[in-house]
């Protein structure tokens, strides 16, 4: 994401510095200069606006896959528990198993 930054930045400071170099060397009549500049923001907001369509779709990407993985990982955790789950059943099963043993010698005695 920091070379998308990078190149939005660099879009902004090329077109304000390129429009400024413009105004002062350009020996043209003040109407035509102001439509240049006119026409030249609106390209640079076209490309600013592109761009930050590209990024938009780009983190939207990384925010789905992420959520892919997050929900994948969850899976394997709530199956691993269950696992563990059922084998903390079978051992407490079996040593109720064994005190019920223990509890009919002692019933006997």
């Amino acid at each position: 994401m920091s070379n998308n930054s990078n190149t939005l930045l660099g879009i902004i400071a090329g077109t304000a510095i390129g429009a400024t170099l413009g105004i002062l060397f350009a020996p043209d009549k003040g109407v035509n200069t102001r439509k240049k500049i006119a026409e030249d923001t609106q390209m640079a907001k076209d490309r600013l606006t592109k761009e930050a369509s590209l990024l938009q779709h780009r983190i939207s990407e990384t925010v789905t896959n992420q959520k892919e993985t997050l929900d994948t990982k969850m899976e394997a955790l709530v199956s691993d528990a269950s696992y563990k789950a059922d084998d903390v059943i079978s051992l407490l099963e079996k040593k109720l198993g064994e005190l019920k043993i223990k509890n009919k010698k002692l019933q006997k005695s």
